[in-house]
């Protein structure tokens, strides 16, 4: 499998709207699920502070997601550039693929 995992820190005022956007039946999932070789998204609350998320978007392998990006980058980026908003902070924490 081969895993994205990203953090976010949410503006106060985006919190719920934030859990809805990136949760399980969301847009992003939604979005994701037009590819047959998408697995899931895991979303992760802080403990700690309740504006820091992560997500851990799985997929079947690495040339799949590659290619779901390529094939539907136009529409990556409108929902990326929509979700801007709730937003203070966003990165890439790390990618990993167990090679299976």
């Amino acid at each position: 499998m081969y895993r994205i995992v990203w953090e976010y820190e949410v503006r106060p005022e985006a919190v719920a709207e934030f859990d809805r956007v990136y949760g399980a039946s969301g847009p992003w999932v939604e979005f994701f699920r037009r590819s047959p070789e998408y697995v899931a998204t895991e979303l992760y609350k802080s403990t700690a502070a309740v504006t820091r998320f992560i997500t851990v978007d799985v997929w079947r392998d690495r040339p799949a997601y590659e290619q779901f990006r390529k094939t539907f980058a136009k529409d990556y980026a409108a929902l990326d550039n929509a979700c801007e908003k709730l937003l203070k902070h966003e990165r890439t924490l790390g990618v990993m693929d167990d090679g299976k």
